[in-house]
């Protein structure tokens, strides 16, 4: 596997030391992600800018974390699971709903599980789904624009999560209490 550098204000690019002033800002630190992603400063940069674009979508707190953690379970992210896990208990989001992402079993309510089996069926489906699963979505109180923002979502952590496959980014210290791996 190549190894690759986690990056700080003094190694970073010169175009990616203003984004990881930002990183600072919105986090207290530098999370590992950024530090690999400040490689690429077209990366982290849409990667920033995507984490704020979906926070600022039509989603609740519940339904960002669904959202988010639906992905990064299915795709296995050894280190955004354990990240949401903490950034969920920052946004007060109730644990059992997390746990219920964290260990792929039901969720609370019949709205989150619906917003979980989209997801779920667009990242499986790479945005191929049928008629029926988009009306299921619609049917259970969701919007055309949320069935977009869902590939918002899908579009951050699908960024997200391959670079931290391909970097193995340690995960940071705050969230290794919530260490992660996927059920067999």
């Amino acid at each position: 596997m190549a190894k690759f550098t986690l990056h700080d204000k003094q190694s970073a690019p010169k175009e990616s030391q203003d984004l990881l002033d930002n990183s600072v800002k919105a986090f207290g630190m530098i999370p590992g992600l950024h530090a690999v992603m400040a490689e690429a400063p077209g990366l982290l940069e849409a990667y920033q800018q995507l984490h704020q674009l979906f926070l600022d979508s039509s989603f609740d707190d519940e339904e960002t974390t669904v959202v988010w953690q639906t992905i990064n379970v299915e795709h296995a992210c050894h280190y955004c699971v354990p990240a949401h896990t903490g950034i969920a208990k920052n946004m007060n989001v109730d644990d059992a709903i997390t746990e219920a992402l964290r260990n792929e079993t039901p969720l609370p309510t019949d709205r989150l599980e619906a917003l979980r089996d989209f997801t779920l069926a667009i990242v499986r489906g790479r945005g191929n789904v049928d008629d029926s699963t988009v009306a299921a979505f619609l049917e259970a109180g969701f919007t055309k624009r949320q069935v977009l923002e869902v590939i918002l979502g899908l579009a951050q952590k699908t960024m997200s999560n391959y670079t931290n496959h391909l970097a193995d980014t340690p995960i940071d210290k705050p969230f290794q209490k919530f260490e992660w791996h996927k059920a067999d």
